[in-house]
């Protein structure tokens, strides 16, 4: 459900930013992306704000959910696209981040995906268990992945996952159980610049809560690309930081605590036609720990605290 960057295709994705003036896209191809960032790094803080709920209620009403193309998604997204949807600043900054924040042992989570994740290469090294030395066998991982998404072409050529899912959240967005042979509940969930499609995430979220060990964490990567027929009507008419906040309220209300966006990056300044001669795209990170259970007046589900 990744929105499409790259100028070889016949598809453009469009800059938030820029929506009303000029369409954007990236010159480099899923080919050519840049060295990740070393994972060996001492702790590392980024710009970062606490979300503070505005309401005590669901904020958004159902069109707010709607979209321009009400077409399935499954159709929308029927030919795989084996492209990265951010730039390769981008990319690199995402590794990093998920290089210090990441659990390295366990299950993780990554929602929305395809056939990359970002994964820096200590983390997929981990998941692919090429540094582990008793084999191949899944069950020796030291890190599990599980991808969901909408393409089995693209999961299928995702090397870090250990487990597969194939599922339309938007028409199915409860997570179905999968079993480990070590926990069945997730230590962190991932989603890189996808939840913008989603018509139900108080569903999607809270289901992935469930599914979640207490002190479990969820990370939701937003950059400002889109395929804009496809993101939900409220997105296409806020600001960024508008944006963020928007997705807090998803996390706060599917009972998620801690709630915190982080600016990895504010993005290039003074962008030319179609994006070129800018500093990379944007990139923000929307996170929330999973503390149990929410207690009664803090603000759970569409109609409040329950």
């Amino acid at each position: 459900m990744r929105p499409l960057l790259r100028p070889h295709r016949t598809l453009l994705s469009i800059s938030l930013t820029a929506l009303t003036a000029t369409m954007t896209t990236s010159t480099s191809t899923s080919g050519t992306q840049s060295s990740p960032t070393p994972t060996n790094q001492p702790s590392q803080s980024w710009p970062t704000r606490p979300y503070t709920p505005t309401s005590r209620t669901w904020p958004y009403k159902p069109q707010d959910f709607n979209r321009a193309d009400p077409t399935p998604d499954t159709d929308f997204y029927s030919a795989p696209r084996f492209v990265t949807h951010i730039d390769d600043q981008a990319i690199n900054l995402l590794r990093n981040y998920y290089a210090h924040t990441l659990p390295r042992k366990g299950r993780i989570l990554d929602f929305c995906s395809s056939w990359i994740s970002h994964f820096p290469p200590e983390l997929e090294a981990l998941a692919t268990n090429r540094s582990n030395e008793s084999g191949k066998d899944s069950s020796t991982r030291e890190l599990e992945v599980v991808g969901l998404g909408l393409s089995a072409p693209e999961l299928a050529a995702n090397p870090i996952l250990a487990t597969r899912i194939t599922q339309d959240l938007n028409v199915k967005p409860t997570i179905p159980a999968i079993p480990s042979p070590t926990s069945d509940k997730f230590d962190a969930a991932t989603c890189v610049v996808s939840i913008d499609y989603l018509t139900r995430p108080l569903e999607v979220l809270g289901s992935i809560r469930s599914h979640t060990r207490t002190g479990g964490t969820i990370h939701l990567v937003l950059s400002n690309r889109c395929f804009p027929t496809k993101v939900v009507a409220r997105w296409l008419r806020i600001s960024e930081a508008e944006r963020c906040e928007m997705v807090g309220d998803y996390l706060w209300f599917a009972g998620w605590r801690d709630v915190e966006i982080v600016t990895l990056s504010e993005g290039g300044k003074g962008r030319g036609w179609f994006g070129f001669g800018g500093g990379g795209d944007p990139l923000w990170v929307v996170r929330g720990v999973n503390r149990g259970v929410v207690g009664d007046g803090e603000g759970q589900g569409q109609g409040g605290a329950r």
